[in-house]
């Protein structure tokens, strides 16, 4: 664990559930540069559970009482996706930063009402696109923004599986749940096409988006079959690189993830783990300087640790913030909105003509 330094960002997490329980909560506990400031939830007895676990200074049933502590500086929300819009909105207004888990919301409008609130408060508002944090994904990028020169093409897939949960169970830390969590008024699961896309879509966009900037048409097909939803995007970025994205939930065999990046001085193949393991991707990186291939170990892999280093450096260091920040959020968003149009419709969408939900 890093040594702790003597200023501390005291945080607060929204939502005791199983991202707070799986991340959160050990990340702020963990992090050289954070404390576990503050709990908060609606459930007594999860609430309860989670304080004895975690020992926070403090721990808060309303939400709106956890904001109005002065000594809380910043929160991580780690509620259901409807929830996240109206809770950094009133985190921003309480003069507190956010770290908002992904996705930032379930609509292009909700997502861009944060924009000027954002603008306004001067604060920091991140979202947990945690992978930015994973070391062979930033030894990728450091090489694509280097040496690699003009980048041509770009492949990258996430592929859930039929066996993630008994691969997971085995190393995550038994989660708690409570039959009093806030939930929200529609089950997020009752419309898998919308779900998947949100959980899983989001980060692959946003790791597209990572390496290649920024996305302006997509052109997708969805096939439902043999319980599988398997999305095929042929992606066109501004730069004029060729993307293609493969998002398939949940394949026959092991967890898939990864990406092939094809540039004028070299190309990179990665190989990213499930992200309970804490394992960072195996990044292989050729140069056509010296003919050879490089990969960094990763030996530290946790990035959702990493990624609230990252967000307390910028608060309290200025830092300049390497995670997803509010425009990142809202063009993530709107790429998944017109994955899904597209798809729907049967032709290429441009992201500015896109509005509305998923």
């Amino acid at each position: 664990m890093p040594v702790k330094q003597e200023r501390l960002l005291r945080v607060g997490v929204l939502g005791c559930g199983p991202i707070a329980q799986a991340a959160h909560f050990e990340s702020c506990t963990k992090a050289r540069n954070a404390e576990l400031y503050a709990i908060c939830d609606v459930a007594d007895d999860l609430r309860d559970r989670m304080a004895a676990t975690h020992a926070p200074r403090q721990s808060y049933s309303d939400y709106a009482r956890m904001l109005a502590d002065p000594a809380l500086e910043a929160v991580v929300i780690a509620t259901s996706d409807a929830f996240h819009v109206p809770a950094a909105l009133m985190a921003l207004q309480a003069g507190k930063h956010v770290l908002c888990e992904k996705p930032l919301a379930v609509s292009i409008e909700a997502a861009e009402s944060l924009r000027s609130a954002v603008a306004a408060s001067g604060l920091t508002l991140q979202v947990g696109h945690m992978k930015r944090y994973d070391a062979g994904l930033q030894a990728a990028k450091g090489f694509i923004d280097g040496e690699m020169g003009q980048l041509v093409a770009l492949k990258a897939w996430y592929c859930d599986n039929t066996h993630r949960y008994a691969m997971t169970d085995a190393v995550q830390p038994l989660i708690v749940t409570s039959k009093n969590a806030r939930k929200p008024a529609e089950n997020p699961k009752a419309d898998l096409d919308r779900y998947y896309m949100l959980a899983h879509g989001s980060h692959l966009v946003d790791t597209a988006r990572y390496f290649a900037g920024e996305i302006v048409a997509v052109d997708a097909r969805l096939l439902n079959r043999a319980g599988m939803r398997c999305w095929f995007v042929d992606v066109e970025f501004a730069s004029g690189v060729l993307g293609h994205l493969d998002l398939t939930v949940a394949v026959r065999m092991d967890w898939h993830e990864g990406f092939q990046i094809y540039g004028a001085q070299g190309s990179v193949i990665g190989k990213t783990y499930n992200p309970w393991y804490y394992k960072s991707s195996e990044v292989d990186i050729f140069k056509e300087s010296d003919g050879a291939t490089h990969r960094m170990l990763g030996a530290d892999g946790h990035f959702y640790r990493r990624q609230m280093e990252g967000f307390a450096d910028t608060i309290l260091n200025g830092v300049p913030q390497s995670g997803a920040d509010i425009e990142d959020g809202i063009a993530s968003v709107r790429a998944m909105v017109a994955i899904a149009q597209s798809a729907r419709e049967g032709r290429p969408v441009k992201l500015a003509d896109v509005a509305g939900a998923l």
